[in-house]
């Protein structure tokens, strides 16, 4: 009897927030994954290498730094392994961000995506998962969120690429009969998470006694989603392999899938959160209260976001089980354990 080959998945951006935590799930479950990062500064990169660490104690894991810009180093890292499955995670993260330096978000956000995208295309990879964005829905204020909703009005370029995306992983299902499936990730928090996000700027504003600035006067509402029921979501995506769908009616299209082998997905808590009531649930943790400057809305920001997960929930049973009482604590908990500022709260 011949001995089964095990499968060997591709997670770039493996040592981010996401791809690491996704990374970390299944090289406990046996899988053998090889994780690509160009570990730029865009913040900390301690916090990123403590990451890649922790990853690193596992046999199953290699690591290998290089930029998704670089199509000839890519080919040679597909040409010497075979993939059966690429969870494409790697991006310029950041609405902000983008207003500052659009062009890092032209580099990696397109032209990285299709020099992956291309090279899953020619080795004829089984599923390429990739990270969309609920930034796309911009402008539309028809809640909740769902895949079929309109998303023609993006609002920053971070947006606008994350949109693209979706687009040309379509036209690459339709083409090349690629399985593809884009996954809309509302505010992802948790432990490990960006320094960038507000759960982590508040949390160390708070202890360092620093002023937070509330934007749009703290008026914001989010659909705020642990990072372990985003992991359950992608892995629950990434064993639904899209197939061809004959249902799909082309005079009355659904966005959310298609004639081809093509799948987006919202993935969050399900659970309206307004800003001001999460930080509140912060101070509590952190037994301390915050210096707050309320502040109008930012430009390229979106003041409300809401989603519906009905597509993730019928179709493969997904249901986002830690609600944000548990998931702030389990963050200020590695806060704490992380950066050690125990001394430093009351």
């Amino acid at each position: 009897m011949r001995k089964k080959i095990k499968e060997t998945y591709l997670i770039t951006g493996v040592a981010g927030f996401i791809g690491f935590s996704l990374a970390l799930n299944l090289l406990k479950k046996k899988k053998n994954i090889i994780g690509l990062d160009n570990l730029n500064n865009y913040y900390d990169i301690k916090l990123k290498k403590s990451r890649l660490e922790i990853l690193s104690k596992f046999k199953n894991f290699k690591f290998i730094k290089t930029d998704l810009t670089n199509f000839i180093a890519l080919k040679k890292i597909f040409k010497k392994n075979k993939f059966s499955h690429v969870f494409h995670l790697a991006a310029q993260a950041g609405v902000r961000y983008s207003l500052k330096a659009p062009e890092q978000y032209i580099k990696s956000n397109i032209n990285g995506f299709y020099n992956i995208l291309e090279l899953s295309k020619l080795k004829k990879i089984k599923h390429f998962i990739y990270a969309s964005s609920s930034s796309v829905y911009g402008a539309n204020k028809n809640y909740p969120f769902s895949e079929t909703s309109n998303c023609s009005h993006p609002i920053q370029l971070y947006a606008a690429t994350k949109l693209s995306n979706e687009v040309m992983a379509h036209s690459y299902s339709s083409l090349y009969n690629l399985p593809t499936s884009g996954i809309r990730f509302f505010t992802v928090y948790g432990p490990w998470g960006r320094p960038d996000q507000a759960l982590f700027i508040f949390t160390k504003n708070i202890i360092e006694n620093k002023t937070i600035n509330l934007f749009n006067y703290g008026n914001h509402t989010r659909d705020f989603t642990y990072i372990d029921d985003i992991v359950d979501g992608i892995i629950r995506i990434g064993k639904s392999i899209p197939k061809k769908n004959k249902k799909w009616d082309a005079k009355n299209p659904n966005p959310s899938f298609s004639k081809s082998p093509y799948q987006i997905y919202n993935i969050s808590s399900n659970r309206r959160v307004k800003l001001t009531s999460y930080l509140k649930i912060l101070e509590k943790n952190l037994r301390k209260k915050a210096k707050i400057k309320y502040l109008p809305l930012q430009k390229g920001d979106v003041p409300d976001v809401s989603s519906s997960i009905n597509k993730i929930k019928s179709k493969l049973n997904y249901n986002p089980k830690v609600n944000v009482e548990i998931g702030i604590k389990k963050f200020v908990d590695w806060y704490k354990f992380y950066y050690k500022k125990w001394s430093n709260i009351q």
